[in-house]
């Protein structure tokens, strides 16, 4: 199987995808160390928080290569804003047929992405979007699975190397149940409010007009510890508060 070397090797110039998460992140380190020319395109709207568009910022500032942002009114196409089972595929195409045309117009022909070897095709309609828009995946087509890209970020120094994947906003959304800046505000507050009392890779997803709260195994106890301190941060925001007694498992 090819190296990231080899890759880059075909491939000595590029736009890519970018989220600021570990992926992207040693991808962007990576392609800059073996000399290859990438250009960095963070899509900001509704359905990233403002920590995640920050983060993506300051970690494309570290690698020495500033992002580019591309404004994107996701919630003005009516098919993402209705929530089909399958709106990953419409937003992903909408977001990569943004940084395409950007890319093209700074003289980029190849668009890549941090899809890593561990992601699941079949279980992730998005990918199928990438595919027809001929977007390209260094680390999944050099077999680097997730737990390979942390453990060569932590390796290159680079501070995201154990960040928790963060999806976007709109997963915390039943399928079938229209998106609104309202309820992508009310997530984004409520996940801020859980932040500051400490938790971490936990998700607030909607559940009728609750919230239904998932916390990782070894954060469980102490959310029912503390479920008045988290009752009382929430309850500005919605009428219900519900813990899952599903764990959530990390990635």
């Amino acid at each position: 199987m090819k190296s990231l070397a080899d890759f880059f090797a075909e491939v000595p110039k590029a736009a890519l995808g970018f989220s600021g998460g570990v992926d992207s992140s040693f991808l962007l380190f990576a392609a800059k160390n073996l000399g290859a020319e990438v250009k960095p395109f963070y899509v900001k709207s509704a359905f990233q928080p403002q920590f995640e568009f920050d983060d993506a910022l300051k970690i494309s500032a570290q690698i020495g290569i500033v992002a580019t942002v591309l404004p994107l009114d996701v919630l003005a196409d009516t098919t993402i804003a209705t929530n089909p089972e399958d709106r990953c595929y419409f937003c992903k195409k909408k977001i990569f047929g943004i940084v395409a045309k950007a890319a093209r117009e700074a003289g980029f022909t190849t668009i890549i992405d941090g899809t890593n070897a561990s992601d699941n095709a079949t279980e992730r309609p998005g990918m199928r979007a990438l595919e027809e828009l001929s977007v390209r995946s260094p680390l999944r087509e050099c077999g680097l699975t997730k737990g390979d890209v942390r453990r060569l970020a932590r390796e290159a120094g680079l501070p995201v190397w154990d960040k928790p994947a963060y999806s976007c906003l709109a997963t915390r959304i039943p399928a079938t149940m229209p998106i609104t800046a309202e309820i992508l505000q009310k997530i984004e507050r409520a996940e801020n409010a859980l932040f500051v009392l400490g938790f971490s890779n936990f998700r607030v997803r909607i559940f009728h007009n609750a919230a239904r709260l998932q916390f990782p195994t070894e954060q469980f106890d102490d959310a029912c510890r503390r479920h008045k301190e988290i009752r009382n941060a929430l309850a500005p925001l919605f009428p219900e508060i519900f813990l899952d007694l599903n764990p959530r498992q990390q990635t």
